[in-house]
């Protein structure tokens, strides 16, 4: 990372390219001296059918997918945002942390545009375009309190501006988009298995069903969904009634917004004390944070604890790259930008340090991809 110049006060037109997981995503955003970012175009190439029979995502299958499509996106994102290269500032793609065969391919085909038209390149963070992916739909001002939850990661963080990020919490085992998609599976529902849940959970009982309840009474801001994961499949197995099915679903649903409200309720009552006299801000991102049940339970302990509740529109809690153009946007505003050497990184923490101090799983471990 270089700082090529001092902050750029100009409007700053950015081309997105996220290929982190199953989805090729290509964006155009114009980030303006002042107000709010505004998405110009957003173009999505989703892989569900392609993953659909093996019901998860196959890296290899993921990867050759993104190299059939990418220049196909990334002409559409052009076209529709009614700019070419000549009106482009930068070009900004996911450098991690994710599948690598797919980080590569978005990482390579934005290198090649940012060295054939001579544009400063951005290698952004997957978890930071998260981060920031609230700020495409309102002005959310610096510092906030981020719950960051999605299929592989599950953190608490304070966001206190541009690549400031300090990790309070993650999960120890599962994230809550995984618990979320394997319980679907063991309820033999269709990928991807999160929606499927939330629409098998509609008007079911939510206390039929005893899940264990993790973590309870334990200090810090961790998370942990395995042993609910366990249970759920466990009781998953035999249930062919669909009201069983139903009221599983609205239990498994129901557990995991308890936990995810608890937790962050417990790290709001920590930032409000270290940030006494300040306005009080909460942002959720990540593709958990369409999920109308975990939504309500944290604007609930929002009102409780004084914070403005803030999270993106539905379009960019999942994987997009309208969020990491914007990412890319307020670095390239900062002066910052990558070398044409930069790595595609399958791990790459928000708060490296604490990382390092304080890896959530050791090594040799399998664990959440952040």
């Amino acid at each position: 990372m270089t700082r090529a110049s001092p902050a750029d006060p100009r409007p700053l037109t950015v081309l997105g390219i996220e290929t982190s997981c199953d989805e090729t995503a290509a964006a155009v955003v114009r980030l303006p001296a002042e107000g709010a970012a505004q998405v110009l175009s957003s173009e999505v190439a989703s892989q569900i059918a392609d993953h659909a029979p093996f019901g998860g995502v196959v890296p290899e299958i993921a990867a050759r997918a993104h190299v059939e499509v990418i220049e196909a996106i990334v002409r559409r994102a052009l076209a529709s945002a009614g700019v070419g290269l000549d009106g482009i500032d930068g070009i900004a793609a996911t450098a991690g942390p994710g599948l690598v065969g797919g980080v590569m391919v978005g990482l390579s085909f934005g290198k090649a545009i940012a060295l054939a038209r001579d544009l400063p390149l951005v290698a952004v963070n997957h978890l930071e375009g998260h981060a920031v992916s609230a700020r495409l739909g309102a002005e959310i001002p610096y510092p906030f309190l981020l719950l960051l939850v999605s299929g592989g990661h599950c953190q608490l963080l304070e966001v206190a501006g541009v690549g400031a990020c300090r990790r309070l919490g993650s999960t120890i085992d599962d994230a809550a988009g995984e618990a979320f998609d394997k319980i679907a599976k063991s309820l033999g529902l269709p990928y991807p298995g999160g929606p499927a849940l939330e629409r098998l959970a509609a008007g079911g009982d939510p206390a039929r069903f005893a899940l264990p309840r993790a973590l309870l009474g334990r200090d810090g801001f961790d998370f942990s969904f395995s042993g609910l994961k366990t249970a759920a499949a466990r009781l998953a197995e035999g249930l062919t009634a669909e009201e069983d099915r139903r009221d599983l679903a609205a239990a498994v649903q129901g557990a995991i917004a308890r936990q995810l409200s608890e937790r962050t309720a417990r790290a709001m009552r920590a930032y409000a004390g270290e940030h006494r006299g300040e306005a009080l801000r909460f942002v959720v991102a990540g593709g958990v944070a369409a999920n109308g049940a975990v939504r309500a339970a944290l604007q609930a302990v929002c009102a409780a604890e004084g914070f403005a509740f803030a999270a993106p529109p539905l379009a960019y809690c999942t994987d997009n790259a309208a969020m990491i153009a914007l990412a890319g946007a307020e670095r390239l505003a900062a002066g910052l930008t990558d070398d044409l050497d930069a790595v595609a990184r399958p791990r790459w923490p928000l708060d490296e340090a604490a990382a390092l101090a304080n890896p959530v799983h050791l090594p040799g471990r399998k664990g959440a991809k952040a």
